[in-house]
């Protein structure tokens, strides 16, 4: 039986600032706290602090300030036992950033006496005041929405773009200077051009939320690029925000813009959100404000409650199964969905917000109850993550209806099967048909798969295509960070080269990878740039690389125009054929008309070259390298047939009733390698070398109602058994 939703009780005033008539309202959530200081800090670096008062049963400290208006500057100190080993690690001597601010400002200056504890001791209390060193929270007045969408995307349509915000723009030749790298450079029109006209209706932005550096990259002079160490859940990044923006406030507003922006060219909008963990990093880290507030509350402690209990790998890990906090997040997300605008979240290291008291995986926790009865987040999009670095964080298809999971099947699968690491074609058909291994089962439909060869951590498509092995060198790590699973073949040739053989070659493999993602079953995310040859160097974990490194290139869009012109075909076929883009799980079952009589042909078959359905024998060819998929409904068919073999095979088109002419409707060859002349059923057509081909076939209304007996399962059979392995970190 289902436990009902435990959350935190109603406050009588919402947790943050809000703006009333003449003045704002203060609110903290510090409950085992002794006193808690409101410190104002005006323009000229003075403060004036202001006691809050306690309600007990609620442990919320609370204060109306008289002329406090928008863009004022404020932090708390909060008073307290230091007893580390009962999670009380309170001193007011460090200024701590309100956990609710809507807009943050300032930076953390690591040089200043920004850790509660002496550098002698990570228990003993260090009591030099922090003011100076760390940022300051910003009130912030209210303002409408963004223009909402249209027309919502459903997820059996949408193609998501996985991009970083600042690095899309920072050498985006058409986007003004000021603006690149901002909120304001990616509402630019000319980027929403290139997105509508590739055919993306749904961009994922890596971590949007107010972030900060690991003290440990601040030492070697780089920064944290991608975000994953959020500080405040509830304010944008302030450094996205364009100068004339600001960040006392202007973020905000700037950020809605973008929202805006994207919604009215059709484009929904994702947020890559860190619930997981903060950028406190463990006890040993800044006191920056959770740490401060409540250590044992915000935050995972083992059984002596004086260290961190980690398994994020980051040092701490937030603990959602403490109502006020749970409550924290599922108000943030609100926040982003009504105020902000958002259309759906993708949670890292999802496991972690289901973990109960005592550190389990618990699936039927209250962070998904809560979701799932919330009449705001209930029909947003929700992508899991679906590990972390704990006990049983492996989760990978047990996420249930509502969610969307990454699959790290398909990415591993297709990149081995494209350079020549697989056996058989069975657990391509899988792949193909949505990964029904994993996620078909509980009424789950398809698009619970996200399918993705590349993301953000790990190569880009070309790198995928160029290097054996990671190039990490410049992450000042003597090249041991990063995986080592890389999956990736260099066609002979280690790094860049000018040989024109070898890069055809690299080029029509990823064509292929880009595919395969495009065609199968599921929804599918796409790296930014990998339409269009970005290369990181070989660097497959770029996480602190600010520079040209992780910056997108828009000056490869000549050199590599075949990749762009493919994936802009196979979209915009995805568009305008649902048969393309099913959200539900297929069987071999018949296809009917609209008055219930049987058309001779299935939902789904499995076809070899030589026009007729797989045999059993043909399932289990351990060198075949060829295999193809037939799709139907009442008014068309498509045989997306996969040839990965180093040599031409001739393909005989499956006849009546499958389809009665078939027509080349993309390929990932070159121009003249195959025919653009429509070809009637039965005949051949030569496939080249390594290649995908998107066959349309023209279907007859009407066939006879007994369709012929299958030689083979409706499903493939002999599928490998999938082994739940803890992955290598994925942020």
């Amino acid at each position: 039986m289902t436990e009902p939703v435990h959350s935190a009780p109603a406050t009588t005033i919402p947790l943050g600032a809000h703006l009333r008539d003449g003045g704002t309202e203060f609110a903290l959530w510090a409950p085992r706290a002794v006193r808690v200081e409101l410190a104002l800090v005006d323009d000229a670096d003075n403060q004036t602090n202001v006691d809050l008062a306690l309600n007990p049963d609620e442990g919320i400290w609370s204060a109306f300030v008289p002329g406090v208006g928008a863009g004022q500057r404020y932090g708390y100190r909060v008073h307290g036992d230091w007893k580390p080993e009962d999670g009380q690690r309170f001193n007011p001597a460090k200024l701590l950033l309100d956990p609710y601010a809507r807009a943050i400002t300032g930076y953390v200056d690591y040089r200043g006496p920004i850790s509660d504890h002496t550098a002698e001791s990570n228990f003993t209390r260090d009591t030099t005041d922090s003011f100076g060193a760390v940022p300051l929270s910003v009130v912030v007045a209210p303002s409408p929405p963004p223009t909402p969408l249209a027309v919502t995307v459903p997820l059996s349509e949408m193609v998501i773009y996985e991009t970083h915000l600042k690095g899309y723009t920072q050498r985006h030749p058409e986007v003004p200077e000021g603006l690149r790298g901002t909120y304001a450079g990616f509402a630019d029109d000319a980027v929403i051009k290139h997105l509508t006209d590739t055919g993306i209706n749904a961009v994922e932005f890596l971590p949007l939320h107010h972030f900060v550096s690991e003290p440990f990259i601040v030492g070697r002079g780089l920064v944290n690029y991608w975000g994953y160490n959020t500080l405040g859940f509830f304010a944008p990044h302030a450094p996205y925000a364009s100068a004339k923006a600001g960040t006392l406030g202007g973020q905000v507003a700037e950020f809605k813009h973008l929202v805006g922006k994207l919604h009215e060219a059709g484009i929904a909008v994702i947020l890559d959100v860190v619930y997981n963990h903060t950028g406190e990093g463990g006890h040993e880290g800044p006191t920056l404000s959770f740490r401060g507030i409540d250590h044992g509350g915000y935050y995972r402690l083992t059984s002596d409650n004086r260290n961190d209990y980690d398994v994020t790998g980051c040092g701490n890990a937030v603990d959602t199964s403490h109502p006020r906090v749970l409550q924290m997040v599922l108000d943030s997300l609100r926040y982003w969905a009504t105020d902000m605008g958002v259309d759906g979240f993708r949670f890292d290291l999802c496991t972690t917000l289901i973990r109960d008291t005592n550190h389990h995986v618990d699936q039927n926790h209250a962070f998904k109850q809560a979701i799932a009865a919330d009449p705001v987040l209930a029909d947003k999009v929700m992508i899991s993550e679906p590990w972390d670095l704990g006990p049983y964080g492996y989760q990978v298809g047990r996420w249930g209806k509502g969610w969307s999971e990454w699959n790290d099947h398909f990415r591993g699968y297709v990149r081995d099967f494209w350079r020549g690491a697989t056996n058989g074609v069975q657990e391509l058909a899988t792949r193909l048909s949505g990964s029904s291994d994993t996620f078909d089962h509980g009424g789950r439909p398809a698009t619970s798969s996200i399918n993705f060869v590349t993301a953000h951590d790990g190569f880009t498509l070309r790198d995928v295509v160029t290097y054996d092995l990671k190039h990490n060198e410049a992450n000042s790590e003597r090249n041991r960070d990063g995986t080592d699973d890389n999956r990736s073949w260099n066609h002979g040739y280690e790094g860049e080269t000018d040989d024109a053989a070898v890069n055809a070659a690299r080029q029509r493999t990823a064509r292929n990878m880009m595919a395969t993602l495009l065609l199968s079953a599921g929804v599918p995310m796409i790296t930014a740039g990998d339409e269009m040859g970005r290369t990181q160097g070989g660097n497959n974990n770029a996480y602190c690389q600010d520079s040209p490194t992780s910056w997108v290139d828009w000056h490869t869009a000549d050199e590599w125009a075949a990749q762009l012109d493919l994936t802009r075909e196979l979209l915009t076929l995805r568009a305008e054929h649902p048969l393309l883009r099913n959200p539900q799980f297929r069987s071999h079952r018949e296809v009917v008309d609209d008055d219930g009589d049987g058309l001779g042909r299935s939902e789904v078959a499995w076809f070899s070259e030589h026009g007729t359905e797989m045999t059993i024998d043909q399932w289990h060819e351990q060198g075949r390298r060829t295999l193809g998929q037939y799709v139907s409904d009442p008014n068309e068919a498509f045989l997306i047939f996969v040839h990965a073999g180093f040599e031409p095979i001739v393909l005989t088109l499956p006849g009546q009733p499958w389809a009665s002419e078939w027509t080349i409707a993309a390929h990932t060859g070159l121009d003249k390698e195959l025919p653009h002349r429509p070809m009637s059923a039965g005949s051949t057509v030569t496939v080249p070398a390594r290649t995908v081909v998107v066959l349309h076939g023209d279907v007859l209304a009407h066939l006879p109602t007994v369709i012929p007996s299958p030689t083979t399962p409706d499903e493939p059979v002999d599928e490998p058994t999938t082994v739940d392995v803890d992955p290598d970190p994925v942020i």
